[in-house]
């Protein structure tokens, strides 16, 4: 038996669990067995001869809104923790979210558009650069890290944040712009949707965002060991995929008060705040990320590249 096939084996039946517990009654994954076998278990045993016992690997896994991100590397967790015997934190870059409170002061002070989510700017680096750079030291600090609950668009109350005790050997940072390059500013000037045209007339937000990426974001990402990158055909792909999501949300969070479900047209205008950094990382993303993983419009992973 090679090392593949007990591999797989002996991660499976969790595997499947965790397949099992993302899936609804219209949304089934399809070629589970394929997707594990083939792909994730060959980037497990690549995460496994980077790792190191004497300081943790930190992996900023990338892709898309809806590209599976949480997914994927949910089941790369299960296989390093199952199989290699490997001490595993996983985070998101969304959990790093502003408070609501922060985005509205933001948007006050700065541009409207940043009391919505997702841009760069709109997250506390300040708190992801310590967290990563807590994780390098000699001594290690226990900490506690928020979580952020979308359906209320803000974090949940601290009680239920995360509670990292002791030092992971592997931590999975993942998130849509994890590794995000700035453009040139000769590039911001023309709008690429009707949102840019019509709310940023004087590139303000446009500017603010890139100037983001080019400063604080850097530093941190400048902290991350390798990439892994998740790359759809097109954006408008994305945005399907983002619809489905938000359908999600609705089942798991029926009935719940304050619930912040988006329609189609909100996910249209939602998105539209991604795109321009969405659309540079499928430029740029594939020269810095050690492995790319290709995806079909069903959501499969086709193909993989792995940077020796």
């Amino acid at each position: 038996m090679n090392l593949v096939n007990e591999c797989f084996f002996k991660v499976k039946k969790d595997c499947f669990k965790y397949i099992s517990s993302q899936e609804t009654k219209t949304e089934k994954f399809k070629n589970k067995d394929k997707m594990i076998k083939s792909f994730l278990i060959p980037v497990c045993f690549w995460i496994a001869k980077k790792a190191s016992k004497k300081k943790p690997l930190l992996i900023g896994l990338a892709g898309g809104q809806g590209t599976g991100k949480t997914t994927i590397s949910s089941i790369i967790k299960i296989i390093l923790i199952r199989y290699f015997k490997f001490k595993v934190f996983k985070i998101s870059l969304d959990d790093f979210y502003k408070t609501r409170e922060q985005r509205y002061q933001l948007s006050k002070k700065i541009h409207p558009l940043l009391m919505t989510r997702g841009a760069p700017g709109t997250h506390d680096v300040n708190l992801i650069s310590h967290f990563l750079r807590n994780t390098k030291k000699k001594k290690f600090k226990a900490l506690n890290l928020p979580k952020f609950d979308k359906s209320i668009d803000d974090r949940t109350k601290k009680k239920k944040w995360y509670k990292v005790k002791s030092r992971p050997d592997i931590i999975i940072f993942e998130g849509w712009c994890v590794g995000a390059k700035p453009q040139k500013n000769m590039e911001l000037i023309k709008p690429i949707n009707s949102l840019e045209k019509i709310f940023d007339k004087s590139m303000k937000w446009r500017k603010y965002v890139n100037f983001q990426l080019t400063n604080k974001y850097k530093k941190f990402h400048n902290l991350i060991d390798c990439f892994l990158y998740l790359k759809a055909k097109d954006f408008s792909l994305l945005r399907r995929w983002r619809l489905k999501q938000e359908k999600k949300l609705l089942l798991k969070y029926k009935g719940k008060k304050k619930l912040k479900i988006m329609n189609k047209d909100e996910v249209s205008k939602f998105m539209m705040t991604y795109q321009r950094v969405t659309e540079q990382m499928f430029k740029t993303a594939e020269k810095f990320s050690s492995i790319v993983m290709m995806l079909n419009d069903k959501h499969q992973i086709i193909n993989i590249k792995i940077k020796k």
